[in-house]
């Protein structure tokens, strides 16, 4: 478990770069692929490398939230095709949040501090794959009072950005 505690801990830190303003030089955009972008973040720790992208469509419409999926490399900690999602608030524990693309199904099976990651990586590959051959992905959650959010991610883009993360940490 502390490995999965230094991971979430990581992955804050790198959300909390993206969105602050104070600490944007620190974070640099490397491309920008149709609907993904490409950011590398050097830390002290190490080069952190993320392809990520905004959704196309949310619903409830009427609920606007920051959400993003992002695929992330930190070469330091030798994690690869790390796949999370932040759905712009925090998941309800009691229910499950999936990826849907096409026939694939995903669970996402650690949900905590705002959000979900696959545990196991031979599954994280995998959903690469499907992401790389689809064109649309849908990450379903709940909310703290038990509403479903549904986040539709364009893939246009997604392999070029996914490439260009690889590349940029490898």
């Amino acid at each position: 478990m502390p490995l999965i505690k230094k991971n979430l801990i990581l992955f804050f830190l790198l959300i909390l770069f993206c969105f602050s303003s104070s600490q944007a030089q620190e974070l640099k955009e490397i491309g920008k692929y149709k609907d993904w972008k490409t950011m590398v973040l050097v830390e002290p720790s190490g080069t952190v490398c993320f392809a990520q992208s905004s959704p196309v469509l949310q619903a409830p419409k009427s609920n606007k939230r920051d959400a993003r999926l992002f695929v992330t490399f930190r070469p330091s900690e030798k994690i690869t095709d790390e796949i999370s999602a932040s759905p712009g608030y925090e998941f309800n524990k009691n229910n499950s949040v999936t990826a849907i693309s096409g026939k694939n199904k995903i669970k996402f099976d650690i949900v905590q501090q705002g959000f979900a990651w696959i545990a196991d990586n031979k599954i994280e590959k995998k959903m690469v794959k499907v992401m790389k051959k689809g064109s649309r992905i849908m990450i379903k959650g709940y909310n703290q009072k038990g509403s479903q959010t549904i986040d539709h991610y364009s893939l246009l883009g997604f392999t070029k950005a996914y490439n260009a993360a690889k590349t940029a940490c490898s």
